[in-house]
């Protein structure tokens, strides 16, 4: 592990939350991500050995950059959590922006502290240029503000997420998500997260083979009908087929592995 320097001194005036994020080949990214929260205290940046300029561009926002071998998304941002030195700490993804008016948002919780260990912020969703406003994609209010000594990060291979002790508040103001720019992406990131969350399936044992027809088939019809997908036009119709695929992917993956597990045995 290679610890930086750079930024380790608590900034005065500025808004007292440790900004945690994890990266990795992010240059793309990343600084859209870190001028968003310039102005916050504390930036805690994990990197799993960029090969690009991410690292260079968080020095640039005087960034606090641990180098770490990627040890998976729980992992890796709870290092960052574990290394920040704020009360409060916000998880951002390089591809996410905080707007203004969260920031707003943030400061007023901050100050008037109502007794809350965690805040549900909603995502604006970009999904090939357009934001999508169905879909199960909005609000999408996922847990990423959070009292240090309150919370951590659930220990999954996929899908992670922050669990709290204590009361949840839900903030208005939103955080920006400018996710899969192209159906190449969004392909690479279905056919990664399907790996990981067939491995953790197949821990628990081997699926049902009907699980392979029914399960993406629902996934499908819940978020292009129930969901109402399909007020998204055609974005919301590839973003339903895919989400579809990738259910399969990763019951077929899980099924695969239990047929080599058998055939150890």
């Amino acid at each position: 592990m290679q610890m930086d320097t750079a930024g380790q001194d608590m900034n005065e005036g500025k808004i007292p939350v440790s900004v945690a994020m994890v990266t990795h080949n992010e240059e793309a990214n990343i600084a859209a991500a870190l001028e968003s929260v310039k102005d916050f205290e504390e930036i805690v940046v994990i990197d799993a050995f960029s090969d690009d300029r991410t690292v260079e561009i968080c020095r640039q926002y005087m960034a606090r950059v641990i180098c770490h071998e990627w040890q998976g998304y729980a992992r890796q941002k709870q290092m960052a959590v574990d290394q920040a030195r704020g009360n409060w700490v916000l998880i951002l993804d390089a591809d996410e922006r905080v707007t203004p008016g969260l920031k707003v948002e943030i400061i007023r919780i901050i100050q008037d502290d109502q007794g809350f260990s965690g805040f549900y912020i909603p995502r604006k969703n970009f999904f090939l240029g357009k934001w999508i406003r169905h879909s199960g994609w909005w609000p999408d209010n996922t847990l990423r503000l959070f009292k240090k000594d309150s919370g951590y990060i659930e220990p999954r291979k996929v899908h992670e997420k922050v669990v709290i002790e204590g009361r949840a508040g839900y903030l208005k103001g939103h955080l920006e998500h400018y996710t899969y720019r192209s159906i190449k992406s969004y392909m690479e990131k279905m056919e990664n997260y399907s790996t990981l969350a067939a491995n953790e399936m197949a821990e628990k044992g081997t699926p049902s083979r009907m699980s392979m027809v029914i399960n993406p088939v629902f996934t499908f019809v819940k978020m292009y009908f129930l969901r109402r997908g399909f007020l998204d036009g055609w974005h919301g119709f590839v973003l339903a087929a895919g989400y579809g695929f990738y259910t399969f992917l990763k019951y077929a993956k899980a099924w695969e592995a239990g047929l080599k597990n058998r055939s150890r045995a």
